[in-house]
């Protein structure tokens, strides 16, 4: 074989090399960007449950607060009941606070917080109804909303 002979068949051989080399190593950027790709959709998928676990803890805290809020107004409408009840001592524009208070309460909810509440409006419009059994409707009322307010079921 001739210089020129050797000379092309080292130059093919290196030229078939660099083409294998690059076939795989196209094949493993290929692979290597799937990967990137994969891992970077599980990151974007973990900032978008991040996101809404947040949103969700934010509105679980204004409904818990509003609530509370709600409950302790209602709870003010019925200390100050029982105690006009007691001392014979009554604003007329007592009733009209309870009602006001009932409707948010009935609205705010749940149903079993909601069921005390009218209980107690329902005893204090009964001229027949006691002071025990208005302050057991109190009491009913007030045991209602804690156990809500504590994440109890009711």
């Amino acid at each position: 074989m001739t210089e020129w002979g050797i000379a092309a068949l080292a130059a093919g051989s290196a030229l078939l090399g660099s083409l294998v080399t690059g076939w795989f190593a196209r094949g493993a950027g290929e692979q290597q960007a799937e990967a990137a790709r994969h891992a970077g959709n599980r990151q974007a998928d973990a900032m978008l449950e991040t996101v809404r676990m947040t949103l969700e803890e934010q509105r679980a805290a204004r409904l818990h607060e509003a609530r509370r809020q709600i409950y302790a107004r209602y709870v003010e409408v019925v200390e100050a009941a029982l105690l006009a009840r007691r001392t014979g001592e009554g604003q007329p524009g007592d009733r009209p606070g309870l009602q006001r208070a009932l409707g948010a309460v009935l609205l705010e909810g749940p149903d079993e917080v909601a069921g005390t509440a009218r209980r107690f409006a329902d005893l204090v419009g009964m001229s027949s109804s006691s002071l025990d059994d208005l302050e057991r409707a109190g009491r009913d009322f007030t045991g209602a909303a804690q156990q809500v307010l504590r994440g109890g079921s009711v």
